[in-house]
């Protein structure tokens, strides 16, 4: 069986899945055929695209919408006015857009659409293309759209577009018109001023004829090797090009969401096989700046090994890293990456954008509403396997995440943070986004550990990702993973960390002598409540106490021989008073979470020594 069969049969086979066993979370189903001419003179593109869309939803549907997303890079648009009057813009953006030339500018142009073979009316408003259907979809229907489109790729900005700083020519992507998702809180037209992307699992059946000096890499299986040449075709087998001045490539990628692809002249093309996981492809520019690239396909096979061992198996066959972009930005199978990096951050971005295959391009949660389920869960992961793989860079006892409670810490000390209840879109600054979805979102996880053990929390998120592939989880799905893996009720954390701007504070307000006995006691000053973990140095030992929280209906597992359990903290009550039966004359230290887990903003005054 191919693997454009047998992927469409697995895509069925979950659509399915989803319909029958999580009948409150449906997936709506589409198929994408497209076929591009690329003139690489004017940069510019015709496209003929046929989408076949599949209502499963309860909802009777008499509109559609499409992003275009290229018409953000022109000046006066949305994007634009956004980044010039953000306090904080982009560096990359400022006002680079509002000063695009004709030639520069970004756009796609639907020419025609029709639905069944029916002509239907469409509107385009900025990045959005607003349909009216002929024909209302019915629950359970389908519906298939044609269209005729025509697209210029603006020069690089943001992600997308032609000739970035290091010479590559072409990174594509949010390049063709993409269906908005429709799911249980209805449709996700949002305009794109730069920040996230949401989108409908299908198949994507491309065909991009383009100047025959160019090499591709991108979303997809290559469908015709032979052809093509250029290190994809079998070795064994000669390459029967055809004749002329531009080659067809023809891409098939099943059960995705969307569909990037590079081009350039001076690409070098590497492979390296994943043992029992995908082939990795390398797509790079060869001179002086990236002498590192040499070296970058033993650890992505590293990384991956690891990777799907530890937060589940990665389900494609084929991953791609491309030289392109801006930075770094991922994609369905694939990522551009710039390349002129040294070695540690070129194995970096490398692992950040790959797991973003996990937490977005197959988990695939709603990145505009909740981007730290993005962000925060690939920044968490990224930082654990690149201790993996540097394991001598720095001193294992320290927490590896402490970047991410650092930038957590500043963003609530700076008065600007804003709740991870807030739109992508809608921040204030990026520096609030940025640390919110990044480091916020990566304390929310290893803080999570702290409160419901490592055990637990590691066998929770491999069942959370084996759980929700390709489902769209939001917040409530992951809390209720780990409640289900951890025993403990674990809505109070979600409501204090997600939906507040809250903070944890912790103090020992005091220490004196009872009798034979030492009193203890603690004040919470923040307004979220914590179980907390104690530590008590004795002049030749050490003992663990713990004070779980009223409203966990529990506590975690002992973490050491050492450990004593006390009674719970309600959350109601400011202070909390110890005593145990050492004297006073015999401690040493006290010191509240002496493992770092916790994201206290004032730890200084977790510690307590003799005087």
């Amino acid at each position: 069986m191919s693997k454009k069969i047998l992927f469409s049969t697995l895509l069925l086979a979950v659509l399915s899945f989803s319909l029958s066993a999580q009948p409150d979370r449906w997936q709506q189903g589409i198929k994408y055929e497209m076929d591009i001419d690329m003139d690489v003179k004017t940069n510019q593109y015709k496209g003929k695209q046929k989408v076949t869309y599949y209502n499963n939803s309860p909802d009777a549907l008499n509109k559609i919408f499409y992003h275009l997303y290229f018409n953000a890079f022109q000046p006066n648009s949305m994007m634009d006015v956004r980044s010039r009057t953000l306090p904080d813009p982009d560096k990359r953006v400022g006002s680079r857009i509002s000063e695009l030339k004709p030639d520069e500018i970004g756009y796609i142009k639907v020419k025609k659409l029709k639905q069944n073979g029916k002509k239907v009316r469409f509107e385009t408003v900025g990045t959005i293309l607003e349909v009216e259907l002929k024909k209302t979809i019915q629950p359970g229907d389908s519906a298939v759209f044609e269209m005729i489109f025509e697209g210029q790729v603006p020069l690089q900005i943001r992600r997308s577009g032609r000739d970035n700083k290091e010479g590559i020519e072409y990174s594509m992507c949010q390049w063709y018109p993409k269906v908005a998702e429709y799911d249980y809180q209805g449709w996700h037209a949002n305009p794109y001023v730069g920040r996230e992307f949401y989108g409908v699992w299908g198949d994507f059946d491309v065909k991009i004829t383009i100047d025959k000096s160019y090499v591709l890499g991108g979303t997809g299986y290559l469908q015709n090797p032979q052809e093509i040449g250029y290190g994809y075709e079998d070795p064994k087998k000669p390459v029967t090009r055809p004749e002329g001045e531009k080659l067809t490539w023809h891409f098939f990628a099943p059960n995705v969401h969307d569909f990037m692809w590079g081009a350039d002249p001076d690409y070098k093309h590497v492979t390296a096989q994943v043992p029992n996981g995908p082939t990795l492809h390398f797509l790079y520019q060869e001179n002086d700046r990236t002498k590192f690239w040499k070296d970058l396909p033993d650890y992505a096979v590293k990384a991956f090994q690891f990777m799907s061992k530890k937060y589940g198996k990665y389900p494609y066959e084929q991953y791609s890293i491309i030289q392109g972009g801006d930075g770094g930005m991922e994609y369905p199978m694939a990522t551009f990456i710039t390349g002129h990096r040294k070695l540690l951050s070129l194995v970096g971005v490398t692992v950040h954008e790959g797991f973003h295959s996990w937490y977005q391009m197959i988990l695939g949660s709603n990145e505009s509403l909740y981007p730290w389920m993005d962000e925060g869960f690939t920044s968490y992961a990224s930082a654990v396997t690149m201790r993996h793989l540097f394991p001598k860079r720095d001193n294992k006892d320290e927490n590896v995440h402490n970047g991410g409670y650092q930038g957590y810490i500043y963003l609530a000390k700076s008065g600007q943070e804003e709740p991870l209840t807030t739109h992508a879109d809608h921040f204030s600054t990026n520096l609030a986004y940025g640390l919110a979805s990044y480091s916020k979102g990566e304390v929310f996880l290893h803080q999570l550990e702290y409160v419901i053990g490592k055990k637990a929390f590691d066998k929770g998120m491999l069942t959370y990702f084996d759980t929700w592939k390709f489902k769209h989880p939001n917040p409530n799905d992951f809390i209720r993973i780990m409640e289900k893996e951890s025993g403990l009720e674990l809505d109070w954390y979600k409501e204090y960390w997600v939906n507040s701007t809250h903070t944890i504070d912790y103090t020992i307000e005091s220490v004196k002598a009872v009798g034979n006995k030492t009193e203890i006691t603690l004040r919470r000053t923040g307004k979220i409540p914590m179980p907390i973990d104690l530590k008590v140095d004795f002049k030749k030992k050490s003992c663990y106490f713990y004070m779980p929280l009223q409203i966990m209906r529990g506590e975690k597992p002992k973490e050491n021989k050492k450990w004593e359990v006390e009674n719970d903290w309600a959350w109601t009550h400011p202070t909390y008073t110890l005593t145990i039966p050492v004297k006073f004359k015999d401690i040493k230290k006290i010191e509240i979470d002496p493992s770092g887990r916790m994201a206290d903003i004032n730890p200084k005054d977790n510690v307590w020594t003799e005087k």
